[in-house]
């Protein structure tokens, strides 16, 4: 199989799965458990505490591990006040979007901040939601979709400025560009490990002292009486490898997979009719999002498992319905030509042959629709 979603999930890093292994069968104890193996636990959670820390430029004590990005999106979401009003982008991830519209329900004032034609948060558009006073505002750093980078650190800056709370999911960003929590001055950020080569189950809110954070989860002292519950200590573990391996191979992978994505950019724009969303905006090393008229995306999208090339059309919290990207028709795009999407997102295993072979018959399966 050639294997083109790695931004839907990652295969595991055989380094991580050595890293993890142990704490699944000799190291068992319970970290909370002061004898020998409960003491041996903590110490490897401490120590990928530092590994993730390390890779967004923190404190170890600034994260508390979660069981992935969408507990961690939900935890920001939580530190909302009784009735505080809420800003999103319109381009977020189904785990902010759901939670925020929920929270409307329940009484609190939604905003949504609009993006361009290339999906990008404009000074004006923070500044008119800037107006409607939000307590809380997030912004997602990198799209899952189309792999657009926001400039957030403007906007973040401009955001407190005005004394708003400002969250972003950083989830599809880390491991693929550098990140600097304090240098992009967001007050909270979520991370998740199973898109950097590290085990699913396993994610992180990492925090600004002095942000009040409400727990989801209660029964327990854990992570800073701020998420109860036994810690998953081999995810952890392995979360922490994962971190250890992306901060050191970052130039490296990003590299690469920017040459990748050139030469899938360069077949591509060889297809009469075939758009490349965002195409000359920021974007990550190794996502490109594009649709055809008249194509059917997830028609498509079967065609090219059935020839063993996996592919995503958007989101896979999302997939499975015939409804357009919501990230798609915010930047513009008129419905039917949004259905038609495939994501390409590529991973360090990727090679030329499999980019060659995948145009090829791309080209085959467009001329036979």
């Amino acid at each position: 199989m050639i294997y083109f979603d790695h931004n839907a999930t990652t295969p595991i890093d055989d380094r991580v799965l050595d890293a993890l292994l142990p704490f699944l069968t000799t190291f068992y104890g319970n970290p909370s458990s002061l004898y020998r193996h409960g003491r041996m636990a903590r110490s490897a959670i401490d120590a990928a505490r530092e590994q993730v820390a390390a890779l967004v430029g923190v404190h170890s004590s600034q994260v508390i591990f979660t069981s992935g990005g969408t507990e961690a999106n939900n935890l920001a979401l939580a530190t909302l006040a009784p009735h505080a009003r809420l800003a999103i982008s319109a381009i977020e991830h189904p785990s902010i979007t759901e939670p925020a519209l929920r929270l409307k329900n329940q009484g609190h004032e939604l905003a949504f901040i609009n993006v361009d034609a290339n999906g990008c948060i404009t000074e004006d558009a923070i500044n008119k939601i800037i107006k409607g006073k939000p307590a809380l505002v997030s912004i997602m750093l990198a799209n899952n979709e189309t792999g657009v980078i926001q400039d957030l650190a403007p906007h973040a800056r401009q955001l407190r400025a005005n004394g708003i709370i400002v969250h972003s999911d950083a989830v599809q960003a880390l491991g693929k560009i550098s990140i600097s929590f304090n240098t992009l001055g967001v007050q909270l950020m979520s991370l998740s490990s199973h898109k950097i080569y590290g085990p699913k189950g396993c994610g992180a809110l990492v925090f600004e002292k002095g942000v009040e954070i409400k727990p989801l989860f209660w029964g327990g002292g854990q992570e800073q009486e701020l998420r109860a519950g036994t810690e998953n200590v081999a995810a952890i573990v392995g979360f922490g490898k994962a971190a250890e391996l992306a901060q050191a191979e970052l130039a490296e992978r990003s590299k690469r997979l920017l040459a990748l994505r050139k030469l899938l950019e360069d077949g591509l724009t060889t297809i009469p009719g075939l758009t490349i969303f965002a195409q000359q905006t920021n974007r990550l090393p190794n996502t490109v999002q594009f649709g055809m008229p008249k194509i059917d995306g997830e028609m498509l999208l079967m065609k090219l498992d059935q020839k063993g090339i996996a592919v995503s059309s958007g989101s896979a919290c999302a997939s499975g319905g015939s409804i357009p990207s919501p990230v798609l028709l915010a930047m513009g795009i008129a419905p039917d030509f949004a259905k038609s999407a495939i994501r390409i997102s590529l991973g360090p295993t990727n090679t030329p042959t499999e980019i060659l072979e995948f145009i090829k018959l791309l080209k085959v399966l467009v001329c036979q629709a």
